[in-house]
């Protein structure tokens, strides 16, 4: 039987692939939005196109416009403004639903025992749902989020993205006793694509794996005039993948905790990795390793499946 999955993600290009390999690797129960990559107003209609284009029977839901306490910031640098940057976008035909992110979610757990939830955006949606039902974390099978890092983040010297948009929710949800499972930078760098990769996407020849191409064409090329490397990081796909494919992964049993008031390193996961000394009670599982080439395997099955 397929996994029951909640995405929770703010759309974005490797989102859009997240959906994707969701989709069919998984039973996709339902999609909520949150500001991050992009305003939520464009991160709700990213993932409508998502949905629209793979002709899913997948509701979408509008969560958080903005952090706990912050400002939203947004990353049009790496996606654009629209956070779908690269092809003409379709015209948005979906509507989303009109129940609010979190009560959808706290609805769809409570109607199973066995749903995973998939955040691999900000973490707000999540830790509001949390702060309004505590017990969802033992309800949830897990939540698997991309977001942090041990070593260099990407926003900041010492933050990775999505954490750093909203730090005060990430404390929430690493405090909150679920069963957490993080892909990290450190593991999410090892899934790269470079354009030999995107020629094989595109020569699936479907209106996903098309669509998908053109969204890496100009992902590859943000990471080139940002990082100076013709090759980009499929983070968020690795989230939903280390549930639908916990094969391809190796991981370790560690305690994270969120910076919130670093004047350097806001935003920035502490994992204790230490061996010996009196290491703090580990809290989550953290992917320290991806099989990369079975990884893009994986996408390329779920993209050659879409319509």
């Amino acid at each position: 039987m397929s996994v029951p999955i909640w995405l929770d993600c703010d759309p974005g290009h490797d989102d859009v692939l997240a959906v994707f390999v969701a989709a069919h690797a998984a039973e996709l129960v339902g999609i909520s939005a949150v500001s991050g990559n992009a305003p939520l107003h464009r991160t709700v209609a990213n993932a409508l196109i998502a949905v629209q284009l793979a002709e899913l029977d997948v509701p979408v839901h509008a969560g958080a416009a903005k952090p706990l306490t912050r400002e939203a910031r947004h990353a049009a640098h790496i996606h654009g403004e629209s956070g779908l940057g690269g092809p003409v976008l379709p015209e948005v035909t979906r509507r989303a639903d009109p129940t609010p992110a979190v009560r959808a979610l706290l609805d769809a757990a409570e109607a199973r025992d066995d749903l995973w939830l998939v955040a691999v955006g900000p973490l707000t949606n999540v830790a509001l749902a949390l702060t309004l039902e505590p017990a969802l974390a033992e309800r949830l099978a897990g939540i698997s989020l991309m977001g942090g890092a041990w070593g260099p983040g990407n926003i900041t010297a010492a933050a990775e993205f999505n954490v750093w948009a909203d730090p005060e929710a990430a404390q929430i949800v690493f405090e909150s006793g679920a069963n957490l499972v993080m892909a990290g930078l450190d593991l999410t760098h090892q899934f790269l694509i470079d354009r030999e990769r995107i020629e094989r996407v595109r020569a699936l020849g479907g209106r996903v794996a098309r669509f998908s191409a053109e969204l890496l064409d100009f992902f590859v090329e943000a990471y080139e005039r940002s990082y100076g490397e013709a090759i980009g990081p499929l983070h968020d796909p690795c989230s939903v993948l280390a549930v639908t494919h916990p094969q391809l992964f190796a991981s370790e049993r560690r305690h994270v905790a969120v910076e919130r008031r670093g004047e350097l390193t806001r935003g920035m996961t502490v994992v204790d990795r230490r061996s010996g000394g009196m290491p703090e009670a580990p809290n989550t599982t953290l992917l320290t390793r991806i099989d990369d080439a079975g990884a893009f395997e994986a996408l390329v099955a779920a993209l050659g499946a879409l319509p």
